[in-house]
């Protein structure tokens, strides 16, 4: 497969967004190598203390890197976050598990894919200017925070967080 999940080459300009861009495919790459190796009941295996099953959890993670993308970008253009609370979050992740309870695997990976590729494309675009530019973010108390830590936090993250929680939950 030649995709963002496989690239390790990195594209001109910031040498910190280009970083950040293959930290993200490298999450990316890992929980998709993972999940398309799972047998269909591993599938449907729900996560303890999130009750979600796996598969629907690796597609949660394609769907919120376009909206974590975003709202970088909106930092990167010192644009406070104002209104996206973890109530917020919360119904959306409600929303999408609801919506995508049976959601295949062939689906999920796709999707993974597809996101995760726009996401470090994405991120590349960023300056340094941009990484180190701060705005207020509603997520956070309305803490200053800069782009580059809310991509850390968000989309360079969201991966390796699920991914551990997978692989806990198929030991159990």
């Amino acid at each position: 497969m030649t995709s963002a999940l496989n690239s390790t080459e990195a594209a001109p300009g910031s040498r910190q967004a280009n970083a950040l861009a293959e930290r993200l495919e490298a999450g990316a790459r890992s929980l998709y190598e993972l999940a398309s190796g799972l047998s269909d009941a591993e599938w449907q295996k729900r996560i303890p203390h999130d009750g979600r099953p796996i598969g629907v959890v690796v597609h949660h993670v394609g769907n919120m890197y376009p909206l974590e993308i975003q709202l970088a970008q909106k930092i990167a253009a010192g644009e406070a976050i104002e209104g996206v609370t973890m109530a917020a979050v919360d119904g959306i992740n409600a929303a999408h598990a609801k919506e995508h309870d049976q959601v295949t695997k062939a689906e999920a990976l796709d999707f993974l894919r597809r996101n995760s590729e726009a996401a470090a494309a994405a991120i590349r675009a960023l300056s340094d200017e941009d990484l180190a530019r701060s705005a207020t973010n509603s997520l956070y108390g309305d803490a200053p925070l800069t782009c580059q830590f809310f991509l850390e936090d968000h989309a360079v993250r969201h991966s390796y967080h699920h991914l551990a929680r997978i692989r806990a939950a198929l030991k159990s």
